[in-house]
């Protein structure tokens, strides 16, 4: 029996094509940058925390005040992205790996806006106003999150297969 990866009711060939590259390169970013502050023993979000503006800017002095905090926040930090990145590189429960990929990068846009008369002492990666790559990138996970992929290529596909599998032989 030959099984046409692309075949399904929902997407075209270069729409399902499309989610799986938009998936796979989202994945590799948040991937990489799990694994990159794993393996770094000096990395703490602390920097970052302190740097903050806006609406979460006490909480992130308060995190960084307490040294238990800080180190739950570098843990999830870390670990979290690394999931959420295994996840969508996998195709593995894709769609919670979208979601929770938005709530992180949704966090890091709300504690670090790009708005108008907010300054920060880390370098920028360019001017601008309200949009930035963290909400480019939540509403790309969001799109995922909407049209998934992983059910027809990654191994969501062989969960999926099984259940049904299961169901009708009931």
């Amino acid at each position: 029996m030959k099984i046409n990866l692309m075949k399904n009711d929902t997407y075209s060939e270069s729409q399902l094509t499309g989610l799986v590259i938009l998936r796979l390169l989202i994945g590799w970013h948040f991937l990489y940058e799990g694994i990159s502050k794993i393996i770094n023993p000096y990395w703490s979000s602390a920097a970052y925390l302190l740097d903050s503006k806006w609406v979460f800017s006490s909480l992130a002095k308060v995190i960084v005040a307490n040294a238990s905090m800080l180190s739950l926040t570098d843990f999830i930090n870390m670990w979290g992205l690394t999931f959420v990145g295994l996840s969508l590189v996998l195709g593995l429960f894709s769609r919670y790996g979208a979601l929770v990929g938005m709530g992180f990068v949704l966090l890091y846009y709300l504690f670090a806006p790009p708005f108008i008369g907010l300054e920060y002492g880390r370098p920028g990666e360019g001017s601008y106003i309200i949009v930035n790559k963290n909400l480019i990138e939540a509403f790309a996970l969001y799109v995922l999150y909407l049209f998934p992929s992983s059910q027809f290529i990654g191994i969501d596909r062989l969960i999926y297969s099984s259940q049904s599998n299961s169901l009708g032989d009931k």
